[in-house]
């Protein structure tokens, strides 16, 4: 009986050690997650950035703010996007990514309606989606993270007007069918009507966000109008094309460029004077913050609505403005890779 009893004892005694033991370290991992875990995900959470156009210069920003935003919450990032400026590839591409049902998606539209109803299919699949710098408010995206870009056009008309004296001929080089360019231009066309009398919008022009393509037009242009005075171009490689075209005609310094972004062949164009300015976006927050939201989507880190487009309570800010400067001689350098 006295063997059984001391038997009893020992087995209490070592459940009762497991208890303390078992406790002890929750404890240590509570203390710990609090003092170094923060917002952590698992590094087989894979968020995918999809995107047109996918090997220019500017979306490096993009995925630079993408990927440090990952190595904060350690989970996992991929890069996809469309080689042309083509809408049926990027349709495709996000379609492609959407079957391997990954953790969120940031898109890029590369127009305001083509990729609607595969936005809707993630979203309705239990996929976030969050746009970043060109949107498509018709779809179920939780939100847009980009310029406002009708308030960059309002930043380009008014220097423009400076740089021409308040006086003269400008046109426009875009990009019609995108979104994004067309707040650009209605901000600039509106300020220039209704603060300059004096200066006349005589242009609105597709350069196709291509530099050969935009740099014929404003050739055309600059035959067509020799008194034109002033050139705005709403991406970057329609400012470099129209830089050269005015350049090859002969028109510097008194045809004015104002670009857009800061790839080095703007960068370049900037410094030599051809290009007398150009808008630099805040890119690097779009990606960062981008991650950031659909990170807290994914973990459910926002506000509980059932029916948070019904009900108007969004689950995360809507939209976010990331910014936008002016980039001119003066400060130029601060732009450049580093």
């Amino acid at each position: 009986m006295k063997k059984l009893l001391m038997v009893y004892a020992v087995l209490i005694a070592t459940f009762m050690l497991f208890l303390y033991v078992y406790a002890f370290r929750e404890d240590t991992n509570r203390t710990e997650d609090a003092m170094y875990g923060g917002l952590h995900g698992d590094i087989g959470e894979k968020y995918v950035m999809v995107n047109f156009q996918s090997g220019i210069d500017y979306w490096k920003s993009c995925l630079k703010g993408f990927e440090d935003a990952s190595a904060s919450l350690n989970v996992s990032v991929e890069y996809r996007g469309a080689t042309q400026y083509d809408a049926n590839e990027e349709r495709t591409v996000l379609e492609q990514v959407i079957a391997k049902k990954p953790a969120g998606i940031a898109v890029s539209a590369i127009n305001p309606d083509a990729l609607v109803v595969s936005i809707n299919k993630a979203v309705e699949a239990g996929i976030p989606v969050v746009l970043f710098d060109s949107g498509a408010p018709k779809s179920k995206a939780y939100s847009f993270l980009g310029t406002d870009n009708y308030n960059a056009g309002v930043k380009a008309a008014n220097q423009m007007a400076e740089l021409m004296g308040g006086s003269g001929k400008a046109a426009v080089i875009t990009l019609p069918g995108q979104l994004n360019h067309q707040e650009r231009t209605r901000g600039f066309q509106d300020t220039i009507r209704t603060l300059y009398p004096d200066i006349q919008v005589i242009a609105v022009e597709d350069g196709k966000g291509d530099q050969l393509v935009s740099g014929s037009v404003a050739k055309r242009l600059l035959g067509e109008y020799p008194d034109l005075t002033g050139i705005f171009a709403t991406e970057a490689n329609g400012g470099v094309g129209v830089g050269n075209a005015v350049k090859e005609a002969g028109r510097l310094p008194k045809v004015k460029i104002i670009g857009f972004d800061t790839d080095k062949g703007t960068l370049d164009m900037v410094k030599s004077g051809i290009i007398s300015a150009t808008l630099a976006q805040g890119t690097w927050n779009m990606g960062y913050w981008s991650l950031m939201q659909l990170f807290h989507l994914k973990h459910g880190i926002v506000q509980q609505v059932a029916d948070w487009q019904g009900s108007g309570m969004p689950l995360v800010p809507t939209y976010v403005d990331t910014g936008i400067t002016v980039v001119t001689r003066q400060n130029v350098d601060s732009y450049y890779a580093k």
